[in-house]
């Protein structure tokens, strides 16, 4: 970890290498407004937090405990007003998710428009503290979008209840209010449903699992996990105290192999199943043809809906191959009496699985619940009142809202975190592939022009996706959020064209100090040295590039051989005549980052 003092003086030193563009004090989301005041409070270890409203108890508590390691221990929450406190107070004035906060010498008040925009505005306050001050300011904010979502995938490698809890304190931090927990799939079960134990018992269970990326490898180790429901309710409890609404998915009709082992009844061809040790699409899903398919998700889903008083249920939908329904004489039934037909557009066992997804839809709109599926549920006709979550680029996304349904942006391209964050991946954990830095996510404007005027207040939200196929560890998974969830936090906060990379930079050594104090594991990538290539606008001809965030002097070397503070310092594009082995590095004490590695080769020459 690095130490706090180290990064005090790098956030210095970013501050004189780049004109700060205002007075906003560096906080992550950046708020919507700020006035800069005079002079600072000082917070001590007998500075009590004064609570003027019985609903912000909790609140105080929460907030109390996460700067306990800045002091001797938690502040005292008090119902007692106080001077020279902290004071909570709730305004009838002020919006949901709408807060204000003022700090003076003598006092700081943190008012809100609900519990949940006090401790947007508590968050804020935990990024100002310096010791033991904290700069007068005065802070109206409020987010621009109302669904600010991330994801982690729990059926490829299952994270403990405890991991999980942590996984929510980070989203807490950076003012996420949804967690979209995604529960089942070919690989696990990974939630207790009680009218179906086999679930749990056979279904949360593999056989072994996938050796790196080596296809159809398994390493023969046994390997499972699953929460039980009070395991769940506690995390949804946990969450809600945070100001963050648990969004369970339970995927269907396809990644359904785990339930499919335990009740092969519900499949095609009968089984047998097993629970799917590999990644990747499989072709076995559950059969619409059959009643009892819809039986078994009805049950399914009204334990779901007792867990998680959620207001969306997501029901995946993607990546369902058709092939068993067109030989499965049930489904073929099934499009008969439907009146289903092939189209220019698609099958009619694509009009099945919407069949699928509006039935489901039905059902859990009849118990005062909304659903969410991958954009998949496009094809065919779009259940009635279904918010679309497209994945698959942002033209799912587009084609909703200009159909007036609800969409919210998860881009691969940008908004998937499971992707490598450097630009020398052979040096990273092992991933998934594709290359989402720090930078490109924060480039991301979710609402595009073509929908800007007309269209997009139907898109209501941007969420980034953990997927877990290559991160089995807690420690790995920390390293992939962070800190590229810090630039999720400001794409979903910020308003349309409010974001500004340098201002972001100069924060994120203060988002770090805040890591290390957490004891989480972050990358430092973003930190480090940059390298890719580029043709050159004039000459054509392909140019290797070298960069930081800082303007550091970078020293490199084009043999293979380890840089020094001696090597010579990049200046200008390096011209990519022969294949180089290039090593970069930054000398910067205050941040280390590890050594850039890559070979380049030039493009050959396509042959007339």
């Amino acid at each position: 970890m690095i130490r706090l003092k180290q990064l005090f003086a790098f956030t210095a030193a970013l501050l004189i290498a780049v004109p700060a563009i205002s007075a906003v004090p560096p906080i992550v989301p950046r708020p919507l407004s700020v006035e800069q005041g005079h002079g600072n409070f000082t917070i001590t270890s007998a500075t009590p937090i004064a609570v003027l409203t019985d609903e912000l108890h909790t609140v105080a508590e929460i907030f109390a405990a996460d700067i306990a390691p800045l002091f001797d221990g938690p502040l005292s929450v008090t119902d007692i007003p106080a001077r020279r406190a902290i004071s909570l107070n709730l305004a009838s004035g002020l919006g949901e998710e709408e807060y204000t906060l003022s700090v003076t010498r003598r006092n700081v008040a943190v008012t809100g428009g609900s519990p949940r925009a006090v401790l947007y505005g508590l968050q804020s306050l935990r990024q100002l503290i310096n010791g033991n001050r904290i700069p007068a300011v005065e802070i109206r904010d409020k987010p621009w979008f109302a669904y600010r979502g991330a994801m982690l995938d729990a059926a490829r490698h299952f994270f403990p209840a405890a991991d999980v809890k942590k996984f929510i304190d980070i989203l807490a931090l950076h003012k996420i209010n949804r967690f979209h927990w995604h529960l089942t799939d070919d690989q696990g079960w990974r939630i207790e449903i009680k009218r179906y134990p086999k679930l749990t018992e056979f279904g949360s269970k593999r056989k072994g699992t996938m050796i790196e990326k080596q296809w159809g490898s398994c390493d023969n180790v046994p390997y499972g996990g699953y929460y039980t429901q009070d395991e769940i309710r506690e995390v949804v409890a946990y969450a809600a105290a945070r100001g963050i609404t648990v969004v369970p998915e339970i995927d269907l009709p396809g990644h359904m192999l785990a339930a499919l082992a335990c009740y092969p009844e519900l499949g095609c061809t009968g089984g047998p199943y097993e629970v799917e040790t590999g990644w990747g699409v499989f072709e076995d899903v559950l059969c619409p043809g059959k009643e009892k398919t819809f039986e078994f998700l009805e049950n399914v889903l009204t334990e779901v809906m007792e867990l998680f008083p959620s207001e969306y249920i997501h029901i995946g939908g993607d990546e369902c191959p058709k092939t068993r329904w067109e030989k499965c004489p049930a489904c073929q039934a099934r499009i008969k009496a439907l009146g289903l037909k092939d189209d220019d557009r698609h099958s009619a066992e694509h009009y099945l699985q919407s069949y699928v997804t509006a039935r489901i839809e039905k059902f859990l709109n009849e118990h005062g619940r909304r659903i969410i599926g991958w954009d998949e549920i496009l094809e065919g006709e779009l259940a009635p009142n279904a918010t679309v979550m497209s994945w698959r680029g942002t033209e799912g996304g587009i084609y909703a809202a200009k159909m007036g349904h609800d969409a919210i942006m998860t881009p691969t391209t940008y908004c998937y975190l499971d992707y490598c964050q450097a630009s020398d991946p052979e040096n990273e954990p092992l991933n998934i592939g594709g290359y989402v830095p720090v930078e490109k996510l924060y480039s991301y404007e979710p609402v595009p022009d073509s929908l800007v005027n007309d269209y997009g207040k139907y898109i209501i939200g941007v969420q980034a996706n953990l997927w877990t196929e290559y991160i089995p560890t807690n420690e790995q998974l920390e390293y992939m959020l962070l800190p590229r969830v810090a630039a999720l936090s400001e794409v979903q906060w910020c308003d349309r064209g409010t974001r500004e990379w340098t201002r972001f930079a100069q924060a994120l050594p203060h988002m770090l100090q805040i890591y290390d104090r957490m004891g989480l594991n972050y990358a430092t990538t973003v930190f480090g040295v940059t390298g890719l290539t580029e043709k050159n606008a004039e000459t054509g001809a392909e140019e290797i590039v070298l960069s930081t965030i800082d303007q550091t002097p970078i020293h490199y070397t084009l043999d293979g051989s380890e840089p020094t503070a001696e090597s010579p310092v990049y200046t200008d594009p390096i011209a990519l005549d022969k294949e180089y082995t290039v090593k970069a590095a930054v000398f910067r004490e205050e941040i280390p980052t590890r050594t850039f590695s890559k070979t380049f080769a030039p493009t050959a020459e396509k042959e007339e």
